[in-house]
């Protein structure tokens, strides 16, 4: 085939430029003044509420880490990122200091003994919600602390030697006296310097017939000293510690990765990992066990014993043979809960029921009992009572969602399908039922006798309008009881403080008031009760011009798209700006629901590091968030036709801008990030909408992704056409507009390696096009130093003034 050809030529032309580029030694740049004074605007603290609606946690931050940060001693090890000096995630996101409020007093109270130099994370309230746990990483580790909501202040309860490697490192005991805690093992070995480390034999995979069809994962084990270090770093040995910093053990060392106490607070559900270990998938498919404990640590029931799974069946629907999602049941006692696939976990076989349901209940006795089937793959279940439960189910290649209700005590009755609908369909979602605190400590349905509550974004024509609705048991219908009216603001429904009276905690928005909560009830005509006063951070872009613009592709398609305008920009003479479309491509399967708007104009305008936004205050228009659906109905396939679609999505857009009288579109740059830098890539090699293209952290050759990518479950070796059609590195010859390659240097997300963009710019430099590469040290898919992100910010900035707004 023509396109194989093609793909020999252009892999032997990458090679032999590989390495062929003309470097520029450059330190970190800062971009204009309008744009860093928007990215060092102070971060808004984070807010946590208790359960009553009577105290505020403030979680305050600094917006970014530090390059100094992103240095520090990091291991890549079976899908984990550790930093092995300090036994916790390497890319771990910290807070700086703790603050409370009062709920509807503006007054912050200061907390003391808040560690100094706080790098605090790991957050939990106490099951009765008197006080707050969480970590503080110092220099040599982990420690332990904990926040008196009452007194106002902190103590730290152990050493730093907490073990944070790999899940939850701590959970509460029921009594709120103490905490169970994953600490390092006395024992702890030196881990190997593999720099250093003297090889002592090669490294050999071996298949044995068996399909593995994995994607394309990064950070996995390599070799004997990978293997070593990720078992030395994933063990803990397990103690109780009390308020009192008094500590002792509990369990011996193994690899503990979860822990759940039952809702009485009599069990604990544990989970470690066994060997062997693997190096083609992520820890969480190495050999584990999951076993039942009282809550003294004598050993109740082994409830799972899994071993390695390297194997699995194709598609999206694939899943485990194993017992999966053990969990407790949220309205019992101590009963566990699971699922079995009936299809061996394969979406080929054809069989009536995917999946089957069970529960055991305490002392785990006994044969399990079956509760449910569904007839897609099982999704969850909101537990009620004996007699009332809500699950889903759901199947990728129909995009559909079923919403059953069920009687959990008796096998016997027939589920009721309550929903039947596709998940790309927006317009018409019921919405998520509403759950309660119950008196175990758990959230379960909210019921009035027989009415139980859903609240939901409210995405419609118009935009947004959150819901808030009551759902009748027997006749199976829903009554509205409240609609945001979406006129000058987006109020969005948090939780129902107390649904049957109508009490409800909101979060309310403009597009320049930033987000405030506020308590709001539907029964009474006043005006919504205040509870923060967070003030907006980002005045200087608080006068842009901000709408949603409809549209339509040439195909008839709805699309849409956010249109800021510079502040003080005349509608009435209408200066002819260069414009920047910034996009991200999403699948459907029909062509209704790909038109459908899910954006609000009453949003916060927040400038976030990776945003497109800051350059409408250097004299663009920005059109965000542009649709960019990707259709294939019936037997086709949304990427049979990509590239057209790409296309045909930016004519409708640029062609739209331009009838309202904005926009220069000779000076239209596009971008994205991800999927959107795969865009970018394509929409320049194959149209010449664009002066200019920003692409950050994509893949760009799908010969590398084998497997499946983004939403695409077909393999190379299935639709080899698609892939190569579908590469812009196939196409490099095509490829004549500048475009802007940012990557981060430790891209961890499957398939966007950091070779991807480097291969590709090879590619395009050997061909002659305008191309320029940034790879940014230590960072990730996103970007976290303040230093990378100023100067990506600098690179953009140099990018868009030269070949879009001055282009000649």
């Amino acid at each position: 085939m023509k396109y194989l050809k093609k793909l020999t030529a252009f892999c032997i032309v990458s090679l032999i430029w590989y390495g062929a580029t003309a470097q520029v030694d450059i330190e970190y740049q800062k971009p204009p003044k309008e744009i860093l004074e928007l990215i060092d605007a102070p971060a808004v603290p984070s807010a946590s509420f208790d359960a009553k609606n009577e105290n505020i946690v403030l979680l305050h931050r600094n917006q970014f880490k530090s390059i100094a940060e992103l240095s520090e001693p990091e291991l890549r090890l079976a899908g984990l990122r550790i930093n092995p000096v300090t036994n916790i995630g390497s890319r771990t996101r910290y807070y700086t200091n703790i603050s409370l409020m009062k709920v509807g007093e503006p007054e912050e109270i200061k907390v003391n003994n808040v560690p100094a130099s706080g790098r605090l994370a790991n957050f939990a309230w106490s099951p009765d919600q008197s006080k707050m746990a969480f970590t503080n990483t110092v220099d040599e580790g982990v420690e332990l602390w904990i926040l008196d909501i009452n007194e106002a202040t902190c103590k730290k309860l152990t050493g730093a030697n907490l073990n944070a490697n790999i899940g939850s490192a701590f959970e509460w005991f029921e009594d709120n006296t103490k905490l169970l805690v994953k600490m390092l093992p006395a024992d702890k070995k030196p881990l190997i310097d593999k720099s250093t480390a003297i090889p002592t034999g090669p490294k050999v995979s071996v298949s044995d017939g068996q399909k593995a069809q994995n994607r394309t994962y990064q950070d996995l084990l390599k070799d004997k000293a990978d293997e070593f270090n990720f078992k030395q770093l994933a063990q803990s040995t397990l103690y109780t510690v009390d308020l009192e910093g008094n500590m002792s053990e509990w369990k011996e060392t193994a690899m503990y990765t979860g822990m759940s106490f039952s809702p009485n607070g009599e069990y604990i559900l544990i989970t470690t990992l066994g060997e062997p270990f693997s190096y083609i998938v992520t820890y969480s498919r190495f050999p584990s066990k999951t076993t039942i404990y009282d809550k003294s640590g004598k050993l109740v029931k082994v409830i799972r014993d899994v071993p390695l799974e390297e194997v699995r069946p194709k598609g999206f629907m694939s899943t485990t043979k194993e017992i999966r999602s053990l969990r407790w049941r949220a309205d019992k006692p101590a009963t566990i809960c699971y699922v079995k696939a009936l299809d061996e976990g394969d979406p080929a076989v054809e069989v009536d029921f995917r999946d089957e349901v069970f529960t055991l209940d305490a002392p785990f006795e006994g044969e399990p009992k079956s509760i449910l089937k569904t007839q897609q793959r099982f999704g969850r279940i909101i537990w009620g009572n004996d007699a009332v439960a809500i699950a889903t189910d759901e199947w990728w290649n129909t995009r559909n969602e079923k919403t059953y209700l069920f009687n959990p005590g008796d096998a016997s009755v027939e589920p009721v399908v309550l929903f039947d609908r596709n998940t790309n369909d927006r317009y018409n979602d019921p919405g998520s039922f509403v759950t309660t605190k119950n008196e175990l400590g758990t959230y379960t349905l909210e019921m009035d006798k027989n009415t139980l509550y859903l609240t939901g974004r409210g995405y419609s024509p118009e935009g947004m309008r959150p819901f808030f609705d009551a759902f009748d048991l027997k006749t199976k219908k829903t009554e509205r009881l409240w609609r945001a009216d979406g006129e000058t603001t987006l109020e969005n429904i948090i939780r129902a403080i107390d649904a049957d009276k109508g009490v409800l905690l909101t979060r309310v928005e403009t597009s320049t008031q930033y987000p405030n909560y506020y308590i709001r009830n539907i029964k009474k005509r006043i005006a919504p009760q205040p509870l923060t006063f967070f003030k907006n951070p980002y005045q200087s872009i608080a006068d842009i011009h901000k709408e949603i613009i409809n549209y339509k592709r040439e195909d008839g398609l709805d699309l849409s798209g956010t249109l800021y305008l510079p502040a003080g920009y005349d509608m009435d003479k209408k200066e002819k700006l260069p414009m920047i479309m910034w996009a991200y491509p999403r699948e459907y399967k029909d062509k209704l629901t790909a038109g459908q708007v899910t954006s609000s104009p009453h949003t916060f305008t927040y400038p976030s590091y990776g945003s497109i936004i800051f350059w409408v205050t250097r004299g663009y228009a920005i059109l965000d968030d542009a649709a960019f659906p990707i259709v294939g109905e019936g037997d086709k396939e949304p990427n049979d036709s990509f590239r057209e679609q790409l296309v045909a999505n930016a004519k409708a857009a640029i062609d739209a801008v331009d009838e309202l009288g904005y926009i220069d579109r000779d000076r239209v740059a596009v971008g994205g990030h991800s999927y959107g830098a795969f865009m970018t890539a394509n929409l320049l090699s194959h149209s010449d909408l664009f002066a200019a293209g920003i692409a950050r952290s994509g893949a760009y050759n799908r010969t590398l992704t084998p497997f499946g990518f983004q939403s695409e479950e077909r393999t190379y070796w299935e639709a080899p056409e698609v892939y190569y059609t579908m590469s812009p590195f196939m196409h490099a010859d095509k490829m004549k507009t500048p475009l802007l390659l940012i990557h981060g240097m430790a891209d961890n997300n499957s398939g966007t390696y950091p070779m991807q963009s480097e291969r590709y710019f090879n590619a395009l430099k050997g061909l002659g096009a305008p191309v320029r590469l940034v790879m940014l040290p230590k960072e990730s898919h996103g970007y976290s130093a303040r230093e990378s992100i100023i100067h990506m910010l600098w690179e953009q900035d140099q990018w868009l003034e030269k070949y879009v707004k001055n282009k000649k």
